[in-house]
């Protein structure tokens, strides 16, 4: 009888692996964009680098929200000049990965009891994104108005104060077990729910995936993300040109390949993405330089970065070749950027899936 129940219990146990995710993302605060295109004058007013990340309060959020109508530069790809979305690195890549390729995802993270709570959430449900790992927690809900200039190129200027997340405490095996992957985002307000995420996930067997954020984020906090990266728990990690110029400031040598050198001392895959110039990637001896895809029809470049990660990411679950997850990467980061925010519209997922068929890839079975 005692046999008879432990196999019982190893089928459930088998059972539940079978239902959780094979991707995780880790993203503490749930997030919504307002993404616009506007005029140089809007970018001129706004403290802080054009084309980078920086944290405001709410009441610059609203200032730059209640400036937008002077400043809204008309798509010719869209009916509406400003759209509103679940947002967040993480939650790109693992919205991509669930509606274009049809990998089974998760998100770990909390949202607020408010309208923009609510629209994360009913975004990532719709998307087929398993939402049982996001806690609701009473409060706001972070957002982040993006601003995207005449050539494409975003720049970003979150509102993460006072907004509701989860803590390292709160996280538990369960939240991982039978998962493969975990994708997060380097960031040190969330440090500390980052490092136990690691640590647990490590214990469940998961492989983790870092994206480096901004170059902002890896230049005014640099230390604390090289003792993350040479710890040896990061498997795959990613970087645009600026944040691995960034990542060896102070090096004689600073240059992508020089940055994928090093990421590949320390992760099983490297890879830095160069923009119009495609990417760069390593794993073991092996380095390949891919071309980027569909850049001459580029609208906005928020979420590119988040869907070459998916599409790669993809690659590896599916066991394609380094080659293979790179062009899959730079067909799926090329089909966010022809539209407005980091959300892949149906006519652009047809898109991608025609330039996978042009590169001999296979087509996801999105049916999964």
């Amino acid at each position: 009888m005692g046999a008879e129940t432990l196999v019982n219990n190893g089928e459930a146990q088998l059972q539940l692996e079978a239902k959780a995710p094979v991707i995780l993302g880790l993203q503490p605060l749930a997030l919504v964009d307002h993404v616009a295109r506007v005029d140089e004058s809007l970018l001129d007013q706004i403290p802080g680098e054009t084309g980078g990340s920086i944290p405001v309060e709410i009441t610059e959020l609203e200032h730059i929200l209640s400036q937008l109508k002077k400043h809204i530069v008309a798509s010719a790809d869209s009916r509406c000049p400003m759209k509103t979305m679940a947002g967040g690195s993480v939650a790109n890549t693992i919205r991509g990965l669930s509606s274009g390729f049809g990998v089974k995802c998760g998100m770990i993270g909390a949202y607020g009891d408010d309208e923009q709570g609510q629209l994360f959430v009913s975004n990532m449900n719709i998307s087929g994104v398993n939402i049982s790992r996001l806690r609701k927690k009473k409060g706001h809900t972070a957002q982040c108005v993006c601003l995207v200039d005449a050539l494409g190129n975003r720049t970003m200027r979150p509102c993460l104060s006072n907004a509701v997340k989860v803590q390292g405490n709160e996280l538990t095996k369960e939240d991982f077990s039978g998962s493969k992957w975990l994708v997060m985002r380097y960031g040190i307000f969330n440090l500390e729910v980052i490092q136990e995420s690691i640590k647990i996930a490590k214990k469940e067997g998961l492989s983790i995936s870092l994206d480096l954020a901004s170059f902002e984020m890896v230049r005014n906090f640099r230390e604390p993300l090289l003792q993350l990266l040479e710890s040896g728990n990061i498997d795959l990690c990613f970087a645009n040109e600026d944040e691995a110029k960034e990542l060896l400031r102070g090096e004689q040598n600073t240059d992508p390949e020089a940055a994928l050198e090093y990421l590949s001392k320390y992760c099983r895959w490297a890879v830095v993405t160069l923009g119009p110039k495609g990417s760069i990637a390593k794993h073991g001896k092996e380095i390949v330089r891919v071309p980027a895809v569909g850049e001459i029809n580029a609208v906005d470049a928020t979420g590119a970065g988040d869907l070459f990660a998916g599409g790669f990411l993809y690659g590896l679950v599916k066991g394609l070749s380094l080659e293979e997850c790179c062009k899959v990467g730079s067909c799926s980061g090329g089909s966010v950027i022809r539209s407005l925010g980091g959300e892949v519209t149906p006519e652009n997922w047809q898109w991608m899936y025609k330039q996978m068929q042009i590169k001999g890839l296979s087509l996801p079975d999105i049916r999964n």
